[in-house]
C-alpha cells in the first residue's frame, strides 16, 4: 500500500469520511477531518492544540463558539460554488450544526498564538486564475498566506477543468531558505461525475520518493517533502482539491521552488492565456 496515498473510505470514523492528524500522517503540523452530517445534526468539537478553518464542501453550517454564532455560507458541492469559512483558535470548544446536512471540512494546524474566532463570507473569498492554456487552474484563496489571519494554517481550494493540468510546474516547499519555506501539505481530491479519476505526482530529485498515482473521488495524498505536481484531470471529469499546509516557520508564509526542468515548458504556454472555461465557480 502506498504510504502517501490515503484512499477514500480507509480513514475516518462513524461521523467522518476523512480523519488525518499529525500522528496518523507521521508528521508534526497539519491535519484534516471531513465531517459527514445529517440534516439538523450538531457536533461538539474541541480544537485542542490546533487552530482550524471550518469549510462547507457540500451543504451549509453554523458554528457556535465563545458565545458567537457564525452562519457559514455553503454550496451544493465543490463544483457548484464557493463557500465561506469560520476560523476557530486552538484550545477552544465549538458546536458545528448543519441545517441542510452535508460534508464539512475541518482544516487544522498546530498553533502557538491565539487569534479570536471570526467568519468570512463566500463573496469575500479571493479567486485567482493561475497558469495558462492546458495548465490553468482556479484557486479559491480562502485562507492562503495573504488572506485573513491565522498563526500557522494555510489552506486553499484548487479547481482543474476536465482534461487540464494543475500544480504545474511541480514545486516544493520542504526546507527553510531565502526562497523557500518548509510546509507539510495535504491534498484532498474530489472528482466530478461518475467513475472519474485523475493523476498526481510527488517525487524527490534523489529518487527517495517517486510516486505517480491514480486519484479517485475522496482520496487524500500526503506530501511530507519533495516536488509535487502536476495533477491531471481526466477528460470529462473536473478535478477539485483542498490543500492544507503548515510548518515550523515563525512567519506564516508560502514560498516555493519550481522544478527547473519544467519551467521552460510553462513559460512557452503563458502567451496563450488562461483556459477560457475558468473560473469554474463563483460565490453566487
Amino acid at each position: 500500500m502506498n504510504q502517501y496515498l490515503v484512499p477514500a473510505g480507509t480513514t475516518g470514523d462513524s461521523g467522518s469520511s476523512v480523519l488525518i492528524d499529525p500522528e496518523s500522517a507521521g508528521w508534526t503540523y497539519c491535519g484534516l477531518e471531513v465531517l459527514e452530517m445529517q440534516p439538523g445534526e450538531s457536533r461538539q468539537l474541541a480544537t485542542g492544540a490546533g487552530e482550524v478553518a471550518v469549510l462547507p464542501l457540500a451543504g451549509e453550517c453554523v458554528v457556535e463558539v465563545e458565545g458567537k454564532r457564525f452562519d457559514v455560507d455553503g454550496r451544493d458541492n465543490v463544483f457548484s460554488g464557493i463557500a465561506g469559512f469560520a476560523y476557530v483558535p486552538f484550545h477552544t470548544e465549538m458546536q458545528v450544526t448543519s441545517p441542510t446536512g452535508g460534508e464539512i471540512a475541518v482544516c487544522s494546524a498546530v498553533a502557538t498564538r491565539r487569534i479570536d474566532p471570526y467568519v468570512v463570507p463566500a463573496k469575500a473569498v479571493a479567486v485567482e486564475v493561475r497558469g495558462a492554456a492546458t495548465a490553468s487552474r482556479q484557486i479559491n484563496n480562502f485562507l492562503n498566506a495573504e488572506s485573513w489571519e491565522a498563526d500557522k494554517l494555510i489552506a486553499v481550494e484548487v479547481l482543474t477543468p476536465e482534461g487540464g493540468w494543475s500544480s504545474y510546474p511541480a514545486h516544493k516547499h520542504d526546507e527553510m531558505s531565502d526562497v523557500e519555506v518548509e510546509l507539510e501539505e495535504i491534498y484532498y481530491f474530489r472528482i466530478a461525475g461518475d467513475h472519474g479519476s485523475g493523476f498526481f505526482t510527488c517525487y524527490t530529485m534523489d529518487g527517495d520518493i517517486d510516486e505517480t498515482v491514480t486519484v479517485h473521488d475522496g482520496d487524500t495524498f500526503l506530501v511530507p517533502r519533495g516536488y509535487h505536481g502536476p495533477a491531471a484531470a481526466f477528460p470529462g471529469h473536473h478535478m477539485y482539491y483542498l490543500n492544507v499546509m503548515a510548518g515550523p516557520s515563525p512567519e506564516r508564509k508560502w514560498s516555493i521552488c519550481n522544478d527547473p526542468r519544467q519551467v521552460p515548458a510553462m513559460e512557452s504556454l503563458l502567451s496563450l492565456g488562461p483556459d477560457p472555461r475558468l473560473p469554474l465557480t463563483a460565490a453566487d
